[in-house]
């Protein structure tokens, strides 16, 4: 079995299910910020940019300090 490396700059992931047979692999965490930015965003500009440290847990943590739900 070979290794479908992720084709983002400093992406550390392998095995990655989605492939462009333009700009090659990408990896869920890589496919899923890529959409977050939106459609008017550039591919090549995205895979040559550094992955950003993402903890979405601690996010939301930090945001739900702020924006509590409301309680019965």
């Amino acid at each position: 079995m070979s290794v479908l490396a992720c084709c983002r700059r400093d992406c550390p992931n392998v095995m990655c299910d989605r492939l462009s047979y333009e700009h090659g692999y990408i990896c869920h965490e890589c496919f899923e910020e890529l959409v977050g930015l939106g459609v008017r965003t550039d591919i090549v500009a995205f895979l040559n940019s550094p992955k950003r440290n993402s903890n979405v847990e601690a996010a939301r943590a930090y945001f739900e300090t702020i924006f509590p739900m409301p309680r019965d």
